[in-house]
């Protein structure tokens, strides 16, 4: 037996685990890491379950290379070479603008996914580049770029110190925080209320954060930023407001807020004026108080208008770079600008549709439309990475269509999913206990100043690619340099140019130094490894990779402190309350106010045991609430005339899902959850749950007209009785397709 310690890579919540395995380098068990000075123990079921995800049988262990429907084992050589063939011949026959890239959520969450990115991205010299950001989360990045001049520049609730704490649109006990990495958040829910504070959830469903909370306020999906107006008209309207930070656009905003009364909204909103009002005075008026929303607002109409009125409101009370209110966190890596700054957007737009870019990428919501429609530039041939976008994006059935019909596809991907198996080639990443381990990004937005690396578990065996490998030789054959070049210059290009910054930076341990000479210096066993070292030195603690391999449990870097200034990237230096690009939007919210409401209205749901669509192979994370059902109102359940089953149809799919009746939602309110569709699917216990594909509901069509994030939640729909349908309830599942392989 040994122990290992190591970052849990699931989630948001950075948790550190401690594993326990065999003679056999096999998992017997995974417990929360008490020496964790962030996550002190804390797991999750997924997290625990991280042994039986890593030794997944259906997981790829080698390439495979389809030819028809058949799928073969290959060398990696011999898949390279393919990948060569596939994407050379288009680019010779139709130019490098008809390929394109997507990057799913799980790039964020590996060092070879997020060094590399970038790269791989210049090397295809495209603007058709995609990610799961445009599925979730753009509309935060936009809003921030507008009012503080930096995408990046997201702030957390200071949880530990908070005395009021709103959320709308998030529910972080069963998602664990999202753009706001706090392990344990119920824990850290339940303390607020020990120490006296207050939490208010607004959410059209009481969810398990809700059941944590002091009071639950039903709203209407997508008439968030109407109700966050009628919260800004109130503390104008009754003096309430109190500003520590300089910022400039206060009157404007006064104005823009002005239409937006409590009783104006209070119709389309479904919440009482009153509440409004109270709401707003008890957030002016507690000592320390933050608000704070994630994906149920950043996925609804108005999402990135929402998320910019979150922000409004912590600065107008006072709560913006303080403790106990939102702050920035302060990572121990060289913060690298991600997008221009001043921020910008709308730099190129797509072809079709012409939607904007935003931070390099044009929205999801619009691939479909570049793959299907003929001319110069239309897309034919796609790298897919870590994503699986007929489950996640918009209309998923169409874009599955689109997939079939591109002359070339690789993905990089551990498993043959409902994406995956319409590729021509397919790269497995080793196993995560393979890999090492470092949360770049997610370190940027923790609750407290904190940072760990886990180094692999596991060696990788014979003949096996790290990640890294695999995505440096894609940068190099998207470059045109061929399947036989060296990957090691991909890293070499990469540490260069932070180095080559680094040496130019005041007061930088390579200040004034020759690259060659600051590359000296540096230590890792691998690519990613040498680079994380370079931003470790370059960071504001001045840490090391070798400090942080002599801290394995992670190092606590002290609690959230103002450093507004530090992030701001306005060209005034100050905050802009009242963005000029904000204008159409705005005058668009007002005419919301008179739009009748549809009778009937999609949303999305969390599930603890679950996350997006990859966890549904696990047998251990199987059953319970981790179904796939239609959550309804036992009024509309009686209204309809429903039964088992009921029929949903939006303008682009028609579903019938089992009904669970629950009076945890608002009347008028259905929710599916997100990832599921797995009928017919190659992985064994995902096939014997399928659920349906929530996104073949998903209007491709409908985005957020500022972030291009494609809008699930509020989604028109209309409910009717349906009988079960043959061979989808639990006791009749499909079985499992087998994978059709020739060995190699």
């Amino acid at each position: 037996m040994r122990t290992a310690h190591r970052t849990c890579p699931v989630c948001d919540a950075v948790c550190g685990l401690r594993i326990e395995l065999d003679d056999d380098d096999r998992v017997t068990g995974v417990r929360g890491d008490a020496d964790d000075p962030f996550s002190k123990g804390y797991v999750c079921p997924k997290g625990a379950s991280l042994g039986r995800i890593d030794e997944d049988p259906d997981r790829l262990r080698t390439p495979m290379i389809r030819t028809g429907d058949q799928w073969r084992e290959a060398t990696w050589d011999e898949a390279f070479r393919a990948v060569e063939k596939g994407l050379a011949g288009v680019v010779e026959d139709h130019g490098r603008q008809s390929v394109a890239a997507y990057f799913g959520n799980p790039t964020f969450h590996t060092m070879g996914g997020i060094f590399y990115r970038g790269p791989l991205s210049q090397s295809l010299g495209t603007t058709n580049l995609y990610s799961a950001g445009t599925i979730d989360q753009m509309p935060k990045h936009v809003s921030c770029g507008l009012m503080f001049g930096n995408a990046m520049a997201i702030s957390v609730p200071d949880l530990d110190r908070t005395d009021h704490l709103l959320v709308i649109g998030a529910n972080p006990a069963e998602s664990h925080g999202s753009l706001c990495a706090a392990p344990d958040f119920p824990g850290r829910l339940k303390a607020i209320r020990a120490r006296g504070g207050r939490i208010v959830v607004v959410d059209p469903r009481r969810t398990r954060t809700a059941d944590l909370a002091d009071e639950h306020v039903f709203v209407r999906p997508g008439t968030d930023a109407l109700l966050l107006f009628a919260m800004v008209h109130t503390l104008f309207a009754e003096d309430l407001t109190t500003v520590h930070v300089e910022t400039e656009g206060l009157g404007e905003l006064r104005e823009h807020a002005a239409p937006f009364t409590p009783d104006a909204v209070s119709a389309a909103t479904g919440v009482p004026a009153a509440t409004i009002v109270r709401l707003a005075r008890e957030l002016a008026s507690a000592p320390t108080a933050a608000v704070y929303t994630r994906v149920g607002t950043s996925t609804a109409d108005f999402g990135t208008l929402t998320q910019y009125l979150v922000d409004v409101l912590n600065t107008l009370t006072g709560n913006l770079d303080r403790p106990g209110g939102v702050m920035f966190t302060r990572p121990a890596t060289l913060e690298v600008p991600w997008g221009p700054r001043p921020f910008t957007s709308g730099r190129w737009h797509s072809r079709v549709r012409g939607l904007p870019e935003a931070l390099g990428e044009l929205p999801v919501a619009t691939l479909a439309d570049e793959m299907e429609t003929p001319g110069e530039g239309q897309v034919r041939a796609l790298i897919c990475v870590a994503g699986n976008l007929v489950l996640s994006a918009p209309n998923g059935p169409r874009l599955g269509r689109a997939l079939d019909g591109l002359d070339f596809m690789v993905c990089v991907d551990p498993y043959l999913n409902e994406t995956t198996r319409r590729a021509h080639v397919i790269l497995p990443p080793p196993r995560m206990m393979q890999m090492p381990h470092y949360d770049l990004l997610l370190l940027t937005v923790t609750v407290r100043n904190y940072t760990r690396f886990s180094p692999p578990v596991l060696p990788l065996e014979p003949g096996q690619l790290s990640e890294a490998e695999i995505m440096a030789r894609l940068c190099l054959i998207a470059a045109g340099q061929g399947a036989d070049a060296d990957p090691a210059a991909v890293d070499e290009t990469v540490l260069g140019e932070l180095l080559g910054a680094g040496v130019q930076i005041p007061g930088s341990p390579f200040e004034g130094m020759e690259v060659a000479e600051a590359r000296a210096l540096l230590d890792g066993d691998s690519g990613p490894e040498l680079m994380l070292d370079a931003m470790l030195r370059l960071g504001p603690y001045g840490l090391s990779l070798a400090e942080l391999r002599e801290h394995p449990h992670g190092i606590d870097l002290g609690p959230l402190e103002p450093r507004l200034k530090e992030v701001l990237g306005t060209e005034s230096g100050l905050v802009r309350l009242a963005p000029a690009e904000l204008g159409g939007e705005i005058g668009r919210l007002n005419e919301r106010l008179a739009a009748p409401a549809p009778p009937m209205v999609l949303i999305g749901r969390r599930q603890l045991r679950s996350n997006n669509s990859w966890l549904h192979n696990i047998p251990s994370l199987t059953g319970g609430s981790n179904r796939c059902t239609l959550h309804i109102h036992p009024d509309d359940v009686a209204r309809l005339g429903l039964d088992t089953h009921a029929r949903i149809v939006s303008a682009t799919g028609d579903l019938v899902v089992p009904v669970e009746p629950v009076d945890r939602i608002m009347p008028g309110v259905v929710s599916l959850p997100h990832g599921w569709g797995h009928a017919g699917s190659a992985q064994r216990t995902a096939s014997l749950h399928p659920g349906v594909n929530a996104n073949a509901l998903t209007d491709d069509s409908v985005t957020d007209a500022l972030s291009g994030n494609a809008v699930f939640n509020g989604a028109p729909v209309t409910v009717a009785p349906a009988p079960a349908p043959a061979g989808t309830d639990e006791t009749a599942a499909p079985q499992r397709v087998p994978l059709p392989v020739v060995t190699a």
